[in-house]
């Protein structure tokens, strides 16, 4: 399996990396050498992306102006991939850092496993074959099922090219109980654990391949074959997700993934609430809260496109007004990040000014404390991550009001 997504538990348990036991000065070095990497793995990715974002809008723009809407519109549309070139590397920089905003709740990660199995299948390529082996009745896990796919078609990936001549990849699912010496040993809180192994039988890694897998950008594939961010990315969706992972790989023996994640009894259904009068009659209403009058404008514009009634505000304290006097919205949409009260802070307000208002945050950086301390949100809540894609934001206000009365 190749190395290219970090856990800093390599040959050890626990969030302190083995360089912490090297002399004051070495270990300094190896931290700077490490945020040289970082940075310059970091500006040589965004730089191609922005060549070829910038470079595509404005060629559209001559197109345009000389009337060649066709060859326009495919320049608009490169242009469109660049940017979500830009939001997937963000994506894995925020789960690297363990900032990335989780949407945790209880996953069935058996029934997950048996949906994936096409498109597991569709990576690994003929060459390389696929085993599950899945415990019975396994409880539901706590994670965010989407970032939990994304980490297994990373891994899936990395062991198909770890196999150039073929092989086996084996996913594997059990449960784990951990004592107080043993969640000592993972570095975890006692309990149980659903514990997903991922074992290839590929070429391994080399000692100092081994030593270095999960340091960021760190890859042994040629330059513009991966951003060396797929295992650091994995670690910090583990970790922030109140688990653990272990890498244990020798080179010519292949390689095998331990990811251990909390479980959890299955969350009680959300109560719905009676239904409310909004202050104004006619399609549903949507007080938008942004303090980036770029991103207000475009979510408000949006919205009304898609037969929302919007009202926007800059801050929390705008939003606060407007809601005291007597505008009542079927959906607040906040930015988590606002200046003074933040959006977390103006959902806690808002709801006891109005018992059970239906709050979406958005958010593009946001530890989960903000907008759940790691738990599952409160009834009624959800998150979008920053950048979205207009189809995305439309879809989830929609999921959000299909209850309303």
């Amino acid at each position: 399996m190749d190395a290219e997504l970090p856990d800093l538990a390599v040959e050890h348990q626990g969030d302190e990396p083995r360089v912490a036991s090297l002399p004051d000065a070495l270990f300094q070095q190896r931290k700077l050498d490490a945020l040289s990497h970082l940075t310059g793995g970091l500006a040589h990715d965004f730089n191609n992306i922005l060549q070829g974002l910038l470079g595509s809008l404005q060629l559209a723009q001559r197109r345009l102006a000389t009337g060649e809407t066709e060859k326009a519109g495919r320049l608009i549309d490169a242009g469109l991939n660049a940017g979500r070139r830009a939001a997937g590397l963000t994506h894995c920089l925020l789960a690297f850092a363990q900032r990335q905003s989780l949407d945790p709740k209880p996953v069935d990660v058996a029934t997950l496993l048996r949906a994936m199995d096409p498109a597991l299948r569709n990576v690994l390529g003929s060459d390389v074959a696929l085993v599950m082996e899945v415990a019975p009745d396994l409880a539901p896990t706590l994670c965010d099922p989407r970032q939990l796919e994304n980490a297994l078609l990373g891994l899936a990936a990395n062991a198909r090219d770890a196999m150039a001549d073929g092989g086996t990849l084996t996913l594997s699912l059990t449960r784990e109980v951990l004592t107080d010496e043993g969640a000592a040993a993972e570095n975890l809180a006692p309990g149980a654990y659903t514990c997903l192994t991922v074992v290839d039988n590929g070429s391994g890694m080399t000692p100092d391949v081994r030593e270095r897998a999960f340091d960021p950008f760190f890859t042994t594939k040629p330059i513009g074959q991966g951003t060396g961010l797929g295992l650091s990315m994995v670690y910090g969706y583990v970790k922030q997700s109140d688990g653990n992972i272990a890498l244990h790989s020798r080179d010519g023996e292949g390689t095998r993934l331990r990811i251990l994640l909390p479980e959890v009894a299955a969350l009680p259904q959300p109560v719905q609430e009676p239904g409310r009068i909004t202050a104004i009659a006619g399609n549903p209403l949507v007080l938008v809260v942004d303090d980036d009058s770029m991103v207000r404008d475009l979510v408000t514009q949006v919205l009304a496109d898609a037969g929302y009634r919007t009202i926007a505000a800059a801050d929390a304290a705008s939003a606060m007004t407007v809601l005291r006097g007597g505008v009542i919205p079927e959906l607040l949409l906040t930015d988590v990040g606002l200046p003074g009260l933040n959006g977390r802070q103006l959902a806690d307000a808002a709801r006891e000014l109005l018992p059970g208002q239906k709050v979406l945050f958005m958010t593009g950086y946001a530890a989960n404390a903000v907008v759940g301390g790691g738990e599952a949100l409160d009834p009624g809540m959800s998150v979008l991550m920053k950048p979205f894609e207009v189809g995305e934001l439309t879809a989830k206000v929609a999921e959000m009001l299909e209850n309303r009365h």
